[in-house]
């Protein structure tokens, strides 16, 4: 009798762990794939949907008219390192107090011609924060990181640390150590064959990634080291963009000087350009390795970039791009430095939507959760929120987006400060001297017109609002430079 309830009960077991078993599978079958795709530098105004005319995108262009497209998207810090921390963690850089790019401008000593002086701030992203990866893996994804990390000075805090079953390519260096042609000298990447392209590479691995698990979800963070500085382009396209140049009107300023910084006012670039289309032909073998594989209509494609491009800078020669009609770039906190493209594509349900709400970088890992109703695992301190109701026409409460950039972007020109929209205006606190400025960003793109004196009120409530967040998350401050030697 004994044998026989012991038998009965093993099959019990047994039956339940195939329920169990079974039920997993079911619920993983139903969660859509992810594949999220962030370029290193790229400006709002450098693909041909948003305007440029020199460079050319066409596999992006088709995956904006397929997917939604928000026009107010935002980078949570106007350099890389942050801003891709915050898209981690849902966290904005001064909760994480992770609020430069690594290892950064250390200026805690002597440095004659910086009026402020820098605090002590991260130098990595910290083990205990509770990653996207690492909540997707927990929910039964498959993970893979390939490229650009640059959030660790150490190995032990590399990708493979954070959440992801697969790290490819990434590790301390904010660039390419060796250039975009292979051999790499990276220690996370062997090296391809003589010449094999990086944009090419990291692509290759991903879609390898996908091919070996197309039955279970997944989770493919592409995280293109281009189109970061050198300028380094494929000859044949080069060659391209240099003929093209040539039937390019010329007869624009090609910079003008603020400063001591050069802004530039023209896409021209023929290497850049060049990076610009590798890049967007290998989003391109992504999007069709999906529909190839018959997993695009169950994969939701996230594409944007960390920060806004690099348009300025203390010499001419190193210039990537324009920003125009957008104010400065990279390292600032004007709409150059911090506006971002963005695009979400889900089969065909949000094909050829365009949303003018503005949003953060900080909202991908709840909005992620979100559409793969797995939500109820969004940690409790994030402080972004999901953007599901925008991408079905529904509006999202009205909140402030913040910013807090207490450092020098070196040869970039950009000066510490900090900012926040809410609603159509924008206010931009400069913590050298703590002077303001306002500007409606709908009516005045450009910030070409400070309002601060016409609508005081409205500065006030905007201040205010900067002031007691930064006190909410305790955001460190820079110091004034006892060695500042003024000019």
């Amino acid at each position: 009798m004994m044998t026989k309830n012991i038998a009965l009960a093993t099959i019990s077991v047994f039956i339940a762990l195939s329920c169990f078993s079974q039920k997993n599978k079911n619920s993983n079958a139903n969660k859509p794939n992810i594949v999220f795709i962030l370029v290193d530098d790229l400006g709002w105004a450098d693909l041909g949907y948003s305007g440029s005319s020199f460079y050319e995108t066409p596999n992006i262009d088709d995956l904006a008219a397929n997917g939604i497209v928000f026009n107010n998207a935002y980078s949570a810090c106007p350099v890389c390192s942050p801003a891709r921390a915050s898209i981690l963690t849902g966290k904005t850089p001064a909760l994480l107090n992770l609020t430069d790019y690594l290892p950064g401008n250390r200026h805690y000593g002597p440095h004659k011609d910086q009026m402020l002086t820098s605090h002590p701030f991260a130098t990595h992203l910290e083990l205990n924060e509770y990653t996207l990866a690492e909540c997707l893996k927990d929910a039964g994804y498959k993970t893979m990181m390939a490229g650009k990390w640059h959030l660790a000075e150490e190995q032990k805090y590399y990708p493979q640390f954070q959440g992801f079953d697969i790290n490819i390519g990434g590790n301390k260096t904010g660039h390419p150590a060796a250039g975009y042609f292979s051999p790499y000298k990276n220690p996370e990447l062997t090296d391809g064959y003589e010449g094999e392209y990086l944009t090419d590479r990291l692509t290759d691995e991903v879609i390898h990634f996908i091919e070996q698990n197309k039955k279970q979800p997944f989770f493919a963070y592409l995280s293109f080291y281009t189109v970061h500085l050198p300028m380094q382009g494929k000859p044949d396209k080069v060659k391209k963009y240099q003929q093209k140049l040539n039937t390019i009107n010329k007869s624009n300023e090609e910079f003008v000087k603020n400063g001591k910084t050069w802004v530039k006012q023209q896409q021209n670039m023929p290497h850049f350009a060049a990076m610009v289309e590798s890049m967007d032909e290998n989003v391109g073998r992504i999007l069709e390795t999906l529909k190839r594989l018959q997993l695009d209509e169950n994969t939701i494609v996230l594409f944007t970039s960390d920060n806004g491009g690099m348009a300025t800078s203390n010499r001419t020669d190193n210039i990537p791009t324009s920003n125009l009609p957008l104010k400065a770039g990279k390292g600032y906190l004007y709409e150059g430095g911090i506006r971002v493209p963005l695009i979400i594509k889900n089969g065909k349900k949000y094909k050829g939507q365009i949303c003018e709400t503005p949003v953060s970088g900080i909202d991908y890992y709840p909005t992620l959760l979100d559409l793969a109703n797995i939500k109820n695992r969004i940690p409790y301190d994030i402080e972004g929120v999901s953007l599901k109701p925008l991408l079905s026409k529904k509006p999202i409460n009205e909140r402030p987006i913040f910013w807090h950039y207490p450092h020098y972007s070196g040869g970039l020109g950009g000066t510490p400060s900090g900012a926040v929209r809410l609603g159509d205006y924008k206010l931009i606190e400069f913590y050298e001297d703590m002077h303001i400025e306002l500007y409606n960003v709908k009516q005045d793109l450009s910030e070409e017109h400070n309002l601060v004196n016409r609508y005081p009120k409205k500065m006030q409530e905007l201040k205010t609002l900067l002031h007691e967040w930064r006190k909410n998350v305790e955001a460190l401050m820079p110091y004034p430079n006892p060695n500042y030697i003024a000019d």
